[in-house]
């Protein structure tokens, strides 16, 4: 799709979304020719900016107004035409001020990561902690109520227990739930549930013989009851900084988008994109109605294989993309380094890759 697109039409695309972000205000053809970097008449200019709002690059949002990026055209330039941001010295000394005072509990660092990235790129900052016992259970426990009814209690953690009265097909006795909880505590206890492969499974069934059958709505149970989203702790920072983008000033916005990190679900949805490197959601792009005008720009944080958490912001679809990206790259990968056994020191993240914009 992005072969329509003659290299002058690319670069008068990429200055158009350049200097929205920086000012806000929409750009007009004089504007582009005065900023001399284009030997092209004014009419040209006019005419490819036309060019591009019927391709759903730009659109005008008053008749004699200038033009402004689409959220076609901003994913295009944060995946063809968006320029390496290099860390000043400052932003460096604050992402680093922060990674060095290494805290015992990754959960503190990333929540403080959100303080830093939202002071550093003048966003709403969010934080994910994922809890490292995340869908899992840590202990079974099984009661006995009748021969074809009992109590399974799943204990997810300190605070967290649940229940599930389980009825079953085959007669059932106190040494057979005995059994039962015994091969529960044994295989399924402590372990991510993603990692209970079949060959798994057919070993548990191994190990109860003639009560085989019990395994898999045992197991459908667990599934059910924990919920990976009591395992994951959000925190915001800079909500003010909303108002500092008339985009969130329209009506309805702020509420829609302060509704959004009420509800969490929909961000988590999001947060839970593929990819291990920085992500870039642009928009309605996802289905979620409240980021229209909004976009955000996350990495999760993964130490020994493991997703431990995520830094992202959250801010109008004309937020500086580059900056925004080499921070959150920089301080997601740190924090990871930091955390990775055996690291007595902070190695600086290695060299960009190109973002999952997708």
């Amino acid at each position: 799709m992005y072969n329509e697109l003659s290299p002058r039409k690319q670069a008068i695309l990429k200055a158009i979304v350049d200097a929205y972000i920086e000012n806000g205000d929409p750009v007009g053809s004089k504007a582009l020719t005065q900023s001399k970097q284009f030997v092209l008449s004014s009419a040209t200019i006019r005419n490819e900016m036309a060019e591009l709002e019927a391709l759903g690059y730009l659109e005008q949002p008053h008749t004699s107004a200038g033009r402004i990026p689409t959220e076609l055209g901003y994913r295009f330039y944060v995946d063809a035409l968006m320029q390496d941001y290099a860390l000043s010295q400052g932003e460096l000394a604050e992402l680093n001020s922060m990674l060095k005072a290494k805290s015992a509990e990754i959960d503190k660092l990333i929540h403080n990561a959100g303080k830093v990235m939202a002071n550093l790129t003048n966003y709403t900052a969010i934080a994910v902690k994922q809890s490292p016992g995340r869908n899992t259970v840590t202990r079974f426990s099984l009661t006995y109520i009748d021969e074809r009814n009992f109590l399974l209690v799943m204990v997810c953690g300190k605070r967290s227990a649940k229940t599930r009265f389980v009825h079953t097909d085959v007669p059932v006795n106190e040494e057979v739930l005995r059994m039962l909880e015994q091969v529960l505590n044994n295989f399924v206890a402590g372990k991510d549930l993603s990692t209970l492969t079949l060959p798994y499974l057919m070993q548990m069934e191994q190990c109860l013989g003639n009560y085989a059958g019990l395994i898999s709505p045992i197991i459908k149970f667990v599934y059910e009851a924990v919920d990976k989203d009591e395992e994951r702790d959000l925190h915001i920072d800079g909500v003010d900084k909303l108002l500092e983008y008339p985009e969130f000033m329209e009506s309805g916005k702020l509420k829609d988008m302060l509704g959004m990190f009420d509800r969490k679900d929909e961000l988590f949805e999001l947060f839970d994109e593929e990819g291990d490197d920085v992500t870039i959601c642009i928009g309605r792009e996802k289905g979620v109605e409240a980021m229209a005008g909004s976009s955000l720009v996350f990495k999760k944080i993964v130490v020994g294989g493991k997703t431990v958490g995520a830094v992202g912001v959250i801010g109008p679809c004309r937020m500086d993309y580059s900056k925004v990206v080499s921070a959150i790259r920089y301080l997601s990968d740190g924090i990871a380094s930091a955390f990775l056994p055996g690291s007595g020191q902070l190695t600086p993240p290695s060299a960009p890759d190109e973002p999952n914009k997708h």
